[in-house]
């Protein structure tokens, strides 16, 4: 009875000691599943703090890497494309493995079962599955796997990739369903983090418009500005390498006017076709056009290796309404994200103000342009109706008072006041010529050149030289002509500069109706016998050319006076 009593008290001993087991493994499991709740509901928190995208994305690979024990953890974005990915953030490879194993996955393999059918994926064996393609060199090995897709507002943003859990266990349903809820916080997060990044951008869109067209307003030289738009686009965008290209005549093609960033200096000056570039297209199709690799886009007639290590590009047109002024071209290294739509609106948007702005920019211009010439109109009529009118009264008033001097010497004094008289309304006639030919002037007006000749030649001679000129000299001189008055003009004043040790030169140039006639005075030591004449054989040729001649002689005075003529056709 003993031993039977002895028996009957063990036996719930034993149950009793197996009960207390089974609670506490339970308790055990319920502290686990609480301190995985907490865990869950820090991660949500933390996932949510912050409106940085690029962070935003980080805490949620680290923050998933964390809950469900993995090794390795990944986040790929899928790109407009909606097959392949755009981006794709990596922990727990260090950056030697991740340089080891070479570029980051497309979108193939288990990855791309993934983008193709967005549900959550748990395999125990990455090997073992259909859909894979195996590892690249370098690849570190990896085994179990769970993945699963983080939507934005019903969109499929991209997917949770998780490998290796730790312990070389296999993830299991609690494991899916924490990376399940950490995906629907995640895409909160991200949703929130990609329209603040949105506002921010539209921010600087609207800042970059008002700069643009502060400039433009302010006139500001007009390729400063174009490097200004260039500068801005690639900031905001993010871009490596921005161009701006500006229309040929008549179709001609595009030359790029600015180039800025990486691989600019080589761009800078080039012309290409309009026919099958990028450029091109987006100036004939007036919209945005996009390249996956500008480095390997056919379009791209930059020539081999001047956009080595550029990727992703986008040409949008300057445009106000149906005219299109110039195209920007904007190139992001290889590797990194492509241009979206979403991210090309606010840019094409940005085009469209600075082309607005440039327009405006002209018609201000013109505005100025056409109160100029209004003014010089009004100044040139005031000229020759008051000015030369009381000067030629003056003096034919001199010129029959000479009748009444007895004295000899007064009345040279006063003959030679008529002649001063009549030089300084040939001045004032030659002053209001030049004012209301600017107007009609071609960009080779002689006026124009012979200024610029003689004030060039004031630094050579230590003294600004007199000058006169007559007649029409821009309308009525032929552009051959007008070449070589400036190409004799230059050669004279140098000579002079050289050897005459002059301290004072007078150019004249009048056109007289018949003949053009170019006169170049100084008070030097004058020509001495022997000297070189091949300059001056020169220029004896140039007048023969058209017909003319050159003469050299002495003034009373001394120095030198070259006289350098051509007759001129008649109309």
């Amino acid at each position: 009875m003993r031993n039977t009593g002895k028996g009957s008290v063990r036996l719930p001993q034993l149950r009793l000691d197996d009960l207390l087991e089974e609670l506490q493994a339970r308790l055990d499991a319920a502290r686990g599943t609480r301190d995985r709740v907490h865990s869950l509901l820090e991660a949500v928190l933390s996932v949510g703090r912050g409106l940085d995208l690029e962070d935003a994305l980080r805490r949620i690979i680290e923050t998933a890497v964390v809950l469900v024990d993995a090794e390795y953890g990944a986040l790929g974005v899928i790109g407009p494309d909606e097959r392949t990915l755009s981006q794709f953030l990596t922990v727990g490879l260090t950056d030697e493995q991740i340089a080891a194993i070479g570029p980051y996955p497309s979108g193939h393999g288990i990855l791309g079962e993934l983008i193709r059918h967005p549900e959550p994926l748990r395999l125990s064996r990455i090997a073992k599955s259909p859909a894979s393609y195996g590892f690249p060199a370098n690849h570190p090995p990896m085994h179990s796997f769970v993945g699963v897709p983080i939507r934005v507002r019903e969109q499929v943003f991209g997917n949770l990739y998780l490998t290796g859990k730790r312990g070389g266990a296999d993830f299991d349903d609690e494991d899916e369903a924490v990376l399940a809820t950490l995906a629907v916080a995640a895409g909160v997060a991200i949703d929130n983090a990609r329209l603040y990044e949105e506002s921010r951008r539209r921010e600087r869109w609207l800042r970059a418009s008002a700069e643009v067209t502060t400039s433009l307003m302010s006139a500001g030289p007009g390729a400063d500005v174009i490097g200004l738009i260039a500068e801005l686009a690639k900031d905001i965008t993010g871009a490596a390498l921005a161009t701006v290209s500006l229309p040929l005549d008549e179709g001609a093609g595009l030359t790029v006017e600015v180039a800025a960033g990486e691989q600019g200096d080589g761009l800078r000056g080039l012309v290409v076709p309009v026919d099958g570039t990028l450029s091109g297209a987006s100036w004939a199709e007036r919209g945005p056009v996009y390249s996956v690799d500008v480095g390997e886009d056919p379009r791209i007639s930059f020539g081999p290796g001047r956009l080595a290590g550029l990727g992703p590009a986008v040409a949008v047109p300057i445009r106000s309404g149906e005219d299109a002024r110039a195209v920007l071209l904007l190139a992001r290294r290889r590797g990194e994200a492509g241009f979206s739509p979403e991210e090309t609106e606010p840019l094409v948007a940005f085009a469209a103000q600075a082309a607005v702005a440039m327009e405006l920019a002209e018609r201000r211009a013109d505005a100025e342009q056409l109160a100029l010439l209004e003014d010089r109109d009004r100044i040139a009529r005031d000229l020759h109706d008051l000015a030369i009118q009381r000067l030629f009264a003056a003096g034919m008033t001199l010129q029959s008072a000479d009748r009444f001097i007895g004295h000899p010497e007064a009345a040279e004094r006063v003959r030679r006041a008529v002649d001063d008289l009549d030089e300084t309304i040939k001045i004032i006639r030659s002053t209001i010529f030049g004012l209301r030919s600017r107007e009609t002037a071609p960009p080779h007006g002689l006026r124009t050149r012979v200024v610029q000749a003689v004030s060039e030649a004031g630094a050579a001679l230590g003294f600004a030289p007199g000058l006169r000129m007559e007649g029409l000299l821009d309308t009525q001189v032929p552009r051959a002509v007008a070449d070589d008055v400036v190409a004799v003009l230059a050669e004279a004043l140098t000579n002079v500069a050289r050897h005459a040790g002059a301290s004072a030169t007078d150019v004249a140039v009048v056109n007289d109706g018949r003949d053009l006639l170019l006169t170049v005075t100084d008070n030097g030591v004058g020509t001495p016998d022997g000297g070189r004449r091949s300059g001056l054989r020169n220029l004896a040729e140039r007048a023969a050319a058209h017909g003319g001649g050159l003469r050299l002689t002495t003034p009373s005075g001394g120095g030198t006076t070259l006289a350098w003529s051509i007759p001129l056709e008649r109309g």
